[in-house]
């Protein structure tokens, strides 16, 4: 990556520029490993610039979390325009498909929910439950409403699923599409624990669903 010849920008611009950077150099890093010397030298501005618009390094890489996180949710929102159930597997399908491209972005990502930083933890903590709310929604276009037990199964759900795709992308020791498959088959067993009614009701629907069933 070479620098830019410097250009004239307002302060907020400047500011998106450099999240902006930062969020790009993540598909080949770690947040951690995220160098503010070649954020500045990419912008072609100096390092104490840099800090102009941030208030420490911490400061920079929260917002290139922040963004980056934003990205991804952005990336994996189901098409309402579907069947519940495909709508579902089109989002996993998507989410499969930034890990694969984002490693390191993901994982930084992950990583940050074990950080001692609040603001880090803060944006895995909505990242993941913005995930589970879309799953809770696709559920309701099926005319059910879950209970706190099958609400909390979803959740962790979701925790699964990004760890499975994230040792899936290190290992590949089978193919995506098994991945799909096994991820989609997996919601209605892991609710099914919740034992409720409703439950039950949903596990017919989606195993029944040729997508899922199949």
């Amino acid at each position: 990556m070479t620098a830019t010849k410097r250009v004239r920008l307002s302060p907020e611009a400047r500011r998106a520029q450099l999240i902006e950077l930062g969020v790009e150099m993540l598909a080949t890093r770690r947040l951690d490993e995220l160098s503010v010397e070649l954020i500045a030298q990419t912008a072609g501005i100096s390092r104490g610039l840099l800090f102009h618009y941030f208030s420490s390094k911490q400061d920079f890489h929260v917002e290139v979390a922040r963004a980056a996180a934003a990205a991804m949710i952005e990336r994996t929102e189901p098409d309402t325009s579907l069947p519940p159930v495909e709508a579902l597997r089109g989002a996993l399908s998507r989410f499969i498909d930034y890990v694969e491209e984002n490693p390191d972005n993901y994982k930084s990502l992950v990583r940050g929910a074990a950080s001692a930083d609040l603001e880090m933890r803060a944006i895995f903590d909505h990242t993941r439950a913005t995930m589970a709310q879309r799953v809770i929604d696709v559920i309701g276009e099926l005319g059910l409403e879950l209970s706190d037990r099958a609400v909390l199964a979803v959740h962790g759900w979701v925790a699964y699923v990004e760890e499975c795709v994230i040792r899936w992308t290190e290992s590949r020791t089978f193919g995506r599409e098994q991945l799909l498959e096994m991820l989609t088959k997996s919601l209605p067993a892991v609710a099914l624990s919740a034992s409720d009614d409703e439950v039950g009701t949903l596990v017919s629907i989606l195993t029944a669903h040729t997508a899922i069933g199949g």
